[in-house]
């Protein structure tokens, strides 16, 4: 996926945080509690978190990217190719969302390196993107990109990179909608809630994808040029390579539905290519029985 080198992206709203920058909350057992319900219906990981004291506290440093500016800076450096993202991905929300019926909020982008400070606790590399519903922000290791190559087998690339990135955006999305909310059951399993709720959330992304080189800048230039078959195989890639199936397969040698929260690398790739084709509207993952999920 490439963005037209004269498309404006300075609308992101992204950040880069230094090392000990973030936001200190809650009491232990209150975060705890609050770190559980949030990787229950999200379905990731975040057993990484910790949680500190009740007062908010920053240090470190703090950069809005403002160097990040055209179309041509996202082609060439990852973090400016996340603000291009999150810029597209606000104006297609801005007007997508209304008219499923919800008011519109920009979430924002944090990029960190080693570990963050979040509404959830403090988080490291290892807990991977995430989506924090507290301060409904979207938290991102840019590492996490490699690992997708390196560890996980994906043929990595751009649009892989954004993919990562509008999933995560799908997250906000269920949380103003109140999917979130709704599907919290604490349950896992290959037709759980936390599965549907990944599974929608790549829908949501293939939807944006399928729509982004008609999404335009403040100046009705198209952020990106069109998505070649080869840029949908990387997202595709990505998407298969963080499957629970694979990941179980590889990590344990042996594949356990009962223990899915994402979906198998197959119905992620479904799903991601039922938005790309049909849209927002295609994305209900509630509807279907567990046997055509």
């Amino acid at each position: 996926m490439t963005f037209n080198d004269n498309a404006n992206i300075g609308a992101g709203r992204v950040s880069k945080r230094g090392r000990n920058t973030g936001i200190a909350v809650g009491g232990g057992g209150v975060g705890v509690i609050v770190l559980f319900l949030v990787s229950q219906f999200l379905g990731v990981d975040l057993s990484g978190l910790a949680v500190g004291g009740t007062e908010p506290a920053e240090s470190g440093s703090v950069s809005n990217l403002s160097e990040c500016q055209t179309g041509a800076q996202a082609n060439d450096d990852v973090e400016c190719r996340v603000k291009g993202a999150a810029a597209s991905l606000d104006v297609f929300w801005a007007e997508e969302l209304p008219a499923r019926g919800t008011e519109y909020q920009q979430p924002p982008v944090a990029l960190f390196t080693d570990s963050v400070g979040t509404a959830c606790g403090a988080a490291t590399s290892a807990t991977g993107p995430f989506y924090c519903p507290p301060d409904a922000s979207i938290y991102i290791d840019t590492a996490f990109f490699g690992d997708l190559r390196t560890r996980f087998g994906s043929s990595g690339g751009p649009l892989a990179e954004m993919y990562v990135v509008a999933h995560e955006w799908g997250h906000h999305i269920q949380s103003l909608e109140g999917t979130l909310a709704a599907s919290q059951d604490g349950q896992t399993g290959a037709g759980s809630n936390a599965v549907r709720v990944e599974l929608q959330a790549d829908c949501f992304a293939g939807a944006w994808a399928g729509a982004a080189s008609d999404t335009r800048d403040a100046g009705g230039v198209p952020f990106l040029k069109p998505i070649t078959d080869a840029q949908i195989q990387d997202a595709l890639s990505a998407a298969s390579a963080i499957g629970d199936d694979r990941i179980q397969s590889s990590m344990q040698g042996r594949v356990n539905p009962e223990a899915w929260t994402h979906g198998s690398s197959e119905q992620r790739q479904r799903w991601f290519q039922t938005g790309f084709t049909d849209g927002t509207g295609s994305c209900d993952t509630f509807a279907p029985a567990d046997a055509e999920l």
